[in-house]
């Protein structure tokens, strides 16, 4: 009678909650394009070109899968993973890796995930208030050259990112 009883009151409680005809069927999801992301890498390129540094700089989605990634000439090879941990780390926290530079100075668990790079670098990319990517990118002397960079890159297509319908 008792497990009768808690079954009632567990069912009870799942239909207190959203109504089937309340929930969603499907899901939009706002993607960034693969021009997009080509215009960000390249223009991240064009920027650090510009203060002589060679850089490699990977742009994923908002699921931290890589669009693109460009190496300079120059760059070193580790520039490609750097560059991909640093961008798949800012998509998943949804931050600036310059704000999260010290947030794990011990060793907690989350830092030693792997594919997770807590050093500037790497920004999130978001649309009309909806993430949708984020660039890294590995190469220069600071990670605040990196940053910037990334920056240049992003700002290249701001407007089209402030203006997205979603």
């Amino acid at each position: 009678m008792l497990r009768t009883s808690i079954a009632a009151l567990v069912l009870a409680g799942f239909s207190v909650g959203a109504n089937a005809q309340d929930l969603p069927v499907v899901v939009k999801i706002p993607r960034l394009t693969l021009e997009a992301s080509e215009k960000i890498a390249q223009d991240a390129i064009a920027a650090c070109r510009k203060q002589g540094i060679q850089i490699g700089v990977t742009v994923v989605d908002r699921s931290g899968d890589a669009m693109v990634f460009l190496r300079d000439t120059l760059a070193p090879k580790i520039t490609i993973e750097i560059s991909k941990q640093k961008a798949f780390t800012a998509v998943n926290f949804n931050a600036p890796l310059s704000t999260m530079e010290n947030r794990f100075t011990k060793p907690f668990a989350v830092g030693k995930v792997d594919g997770l790079v807590f050093s500037a670098g790497g920004v999130p990319i978001s649309a009309a208030g909806n993430i949708v990517g984020a660039v890294g990118v590995s190469g220069a002397a600071t990670g605040e050259q990196d940053e910037a960079c990334a920056l240049e890159g992003i700002k290249s297509i701001q407007f089209e990112l402030e203006s997205a319908s979603l």
